[in-house]
């Protein structure tokens, strides 16, 4: 069934359809006024920034902070810039977001459609994790961690993202699950098919969308993480937002703000890409995992 609006478009201008396109013009502008200003303030030197004409483009193009951000910019007193940041949060994040998103599915498969003993005593603690705050649990896991021999290595800080990861994501899982039709679970069943089967063919081709939102809100986040970083990571593991933050608070010299604003764009890169190549599955699956809780 086709999902294109059908019927006429309005063929004038009305007050509220003029003050709508006016108030999503503001918006727009207010969002995009920061991403503007770092850009251009990337693309000057430091002659033109201390002009203070902020919102001015650039009269010459430099482009030398860019690589002064990714290789030389000083974190403190070592000056490597946002490489060695940069694989370090790619080490974290990929095995995070793959181990939290994949039991997280699993879990919200189990809970829609096999209703097991103790299931809905799961799905309730599964609700209250989710929206405990997560500094509380810090310490507690800190000293677990410690006594497990694991504190201060990758390891440690992939399971820290995946515990705090799966009680939100198994509720979203759980919710996109028990929309789908209960009908297509019956028919595997009496085809023969037992838990895992079913989940990997049947279950999994459908979960595109749920995945997708999934995947965008758990590298978001494990990506802009701070606290659990600095925390867990320890200083051989720190993740790019640590580099970042030291970087943008320079310790020594001139403050080069075109090189914290190239900072700051090459570290968003990651998480916008994830986004703007799966956007229109994350509106989905958002919409999907809403209809039926």
């Amino acid at each position: 069934m086709s999902t294109i609006p059908s019927g006429r478009r309005p063929k004038h201008l009305t007050v509220g359809r003029i003050g709508m396109y006016c108030f999503i013009l503001v918006c727009a502008i207010f969002f995009l006024m920061p991403l503007y200003v770092m850009v251009i303030t990337s693309l000057k030197d430091m002659d033109e920034i201390r002009a203070a004409n902020i919102l001015n483009l650039p009269k010459e193009l430099s482009f030398y902070s860019w690589p002064k951000a990714w290789s030389q910019a000083c974190t403190g007193f070592v000056c490597e810039g946002l490489k060695p940041g940069f694989f370090n949060s790619i080490k974290i994040t990929v095995p995070s977001v793959i181990v939290s998103v994949g039991l997280s599915a699993l879990n919200g498969y189990a809970l829609a459609f096999w209703r097991f003993r103790g299931a809905y005593f799961f799905f309730g603690l599964c609700m209250f994790g989710a929206f405990i705050p997560y500094q509380v649990m810090v310490y507690p896991l800190l000293k677990i961690e410690d006594a497990l021999g694991i504190y201060s290595t990758l390891p440690g800080i992939i399971l820290v993202h995946t515990i705090f990861g799966m009680p939100i994501l198994t509720l979203i899982f759980r919710n996109f699950y028990v929309s789908l039709p209960i009908d297509l679970f019956k028919a595997a069943r009496i085809d023969g098919g037992n838990f895992i089967k079913i989940f990997l063919y049947v279950i999994i081709p459908m979960s595109a969308p749920i995945t997708i939102v999934a995947v965008i809100l758990q590298v978001t986040g494990i990506w802009n993480d701070f606290l659990l970083g600095l925390v867990f990571a320890g200083r051989d593991n720190q993740p790019m937002t640590v580099q970042l933050n030291n970087i943008v608070q320079v310790d020594y010299g001139v403050a080069e703000y075109n090189v914290d604003m190239s900072a700051t764009i090459l570290t968003s890169l990651v998480p916008l890409f994830v986004y703007f190549i799966s956007g229109r599955w994350f509106v989905r699956g958002i919409a999907a995992g809403a209809i039926k809780g």
